[in-house]
């Protein structure tokens, strides 16, 4: 069997195309395929299931690649291979990945030693830590909560930091969102405080909505939820931040995570990689990208605030161009925190530094350095030939967008689509929706094995092919030569929800 799947991606790599369309067959149970979207029954056992998001890792090398790729020693070499770039996917004969998800990856073409992606797969229990009634919670009487989650991280300046947050980051979710799970299955709004006293069973020691104010701002379970993978975002940085000495935490990440939990789909974003939802043919982004250019008046604006940490080498400002000392006094057009346009100004001895933002498109970097303005990590991270740090500039916490599942009949084509910026870079939107168009249509509506094609089909387009000049794409333009990770998550249909 083992040799037949090697044959198999064999030729799937040469060909340049994805696997034939199988015969219809039945959709098969699966225990780790995700219930019906109007609420998940929570499972009896609480931990969270073993061996999905962990690493199998070359005992010779430090690099190593999601378990739920079930790769042995020698496929492990074969998927570090870069020159032969083979695409990986998890196996046919292995355990299904929940709710039929696809998932593909292929290395880069040399821009790093390994691959420097991770990816997470994960059906998560939570257990509540206490009663919101004050109750001990043994004597409560409702259930935990079950989540269902998927994390592409993209690692740069080493692996390290991706590959603690593919451990790590949804057990800091799970933890935030231990204090809610009553709270998320009362309809009644969410309480302003919670008892302080866990063992007691006073409904005074809770302040109510209207307690002490006639009037307050509306908050909703969906915004509770937000607040709790935003601050787990920011206590897995902090972990990093604690441990980055006495372990290998090497570099940085940025982290594209989703959620389903309660008939909602809540995407977070920390850096480039992008999510987008095709359904029935039509677009949905599900994040955006956080780039110098992007959060440029974000930057000046904190390094207008807190000149120190520029130095003496950087100015906050922006100018279309590095100034000439033979410049000074004259008058160049230029932009700062609060603007979106230009002006001019003279120019003045302190404008000869370095501009904190600097560069178009994928060449834009803050401080001459990095081109990711949001993620995980980078703790020791400093600008060339200098002690001057760059993490006060990036932030770790992600963007949160939602989707709610229940609202849409949903039919086996729609689909939510991951993907790191190895993805991107060559790869519009559209391009991923006539993909999913194209791949889909040729499997029938209940094979299992059409989400992972899609991923391996869209993983391969954004590679192209091996030729005398390198990677290159139908087109003939360049391919990819980066990391590439994709999932791609049914929203609906069989082999989804059954």
């Amino acid at each position: 069997m083992l040799n037949r799947v090697r044959s198999a991606v064999a030729h799937l790599v040469s060909s340049g195309g994805v696997p034939s369309p199988r015969p219809k067959s039945p959709d098969l149970p699966n225990s780790t395929s995700a219930p019906p979207a109007a609420f998940p029954e929570a499972p009896r056992s609480p931990p969270v299931k073993a061996g999905v998001s962990a690493t199998t890792t070359d005992a010779r090398a430090s690099f190593s690649r999601p378990t739920f790729l079930q790769l042995s020693p020698g496929g492990l070499r074969r998927a570090d291979d870069q020159a032969g770039r083979v695409v990986q996917s998890p196996p046919d004969t292995g355990r299904r990945l929940p709710w039929s998800t696809g998932y593909a990856e292929v290395i880069n073409a040399g821009k790093s030693r390994h691959n420097e992606d991770q990816a997470c797969c994960e059906v998560v229990y939570v257990e509540g830590r206490r009663s919101v009634s004050g109750a001990p919670k043994e004597s409560s009487t409702s259930q935990g909560l079950c989540f269902y989650y998927w994390g592409l991280f993209d690692g740069h300046a080493g692996g390290g930091a991706a590959e603690m947050a593919s451990r790590l980051l949804h057990r800091h979710i799970r933890e935030k969102l231990k204090d809610l799970v009553e709270i998320l299955q009362d309809p009644s709004p969410p309480p302003l405080c919670l008892s302080s006293s866990p063992g007691a069973s006073d409904p005074s020691h809770m302040v109510g909505p209207q307690s002490y104010w006639s009037s307050q701002k509306e908050v909703t379970h969906e915004s509770l939820v937000v607040g709790a993978i935003e601050n787990a975002f920011r206590l897995m940085d902090e972990q990093m931040a604690q441990e980055r000495h006495g372990h290998q935490v090497e570099g940085g990440c940025c982290a594209l995570v989703v959620i389903y939990l309660l008939g909602k789909v809540y995407v977070a974003n920390a850096g480039d990689s992008r999510a987008i939802i095709v359904r029935n043919g039509e677009i949905i982004p599900m994040s955006r990208e956080f780039t110098p250019e992007t959060e440029r008046r974000r930057l000046q604006l904190l390094g207008f605030l807190k000149p120190e940490l520029l130095g003496s080498e950087f100015t906050h400002l922006e100018f279309p161009r590095r100034i000439q000392p033979k410049e000074l006094g004259q008058r160049m057009l230029y932009r700062d925190q609060n603007m979106t346009g230009w002006a001019y100004k003279k120019i003045e001895l302190e404008d000869l530094r370095f501009p904190l933002v600097c560069g178009e498109g994928k060449k834009a970097r803050v401080m001459a350095t990095i081109g990711v303005t949001r993620g995980l990590g980078d703790h020791n991270l400093k600008v060339c030939s200098s002690t001057l740090p760059i993490k006060p500039f990036l932030s770790c916490f992600p963007e949160v967008q939602v989707y709610d599942l229940t609202q849409y009949e949903h039919c086996p084509d729609d689909v939510l689509v991951l993907g790191t910026d190895g993805l991107w870079d060559v790869t519009s939107d559209h391009d991923v929706a006539a993909t999913v168009d194209r791949v889909l249509s040729a499997y029938e509506p209940n094979d299992s094995s059409r989400y992972t094609a899609l991923a391996q089909a869209l993983v391969l387009g954004a590679r192209g092919t091996p030729r005398d000049r390198g990677w290159r794409l139908p087109n003939n333009k360049l391919g990819s030569g980066d990391d590439i990770s994709v999932f791609v998550i049914p929203l609906g249909g069989p082999g989804s929800y059954s």
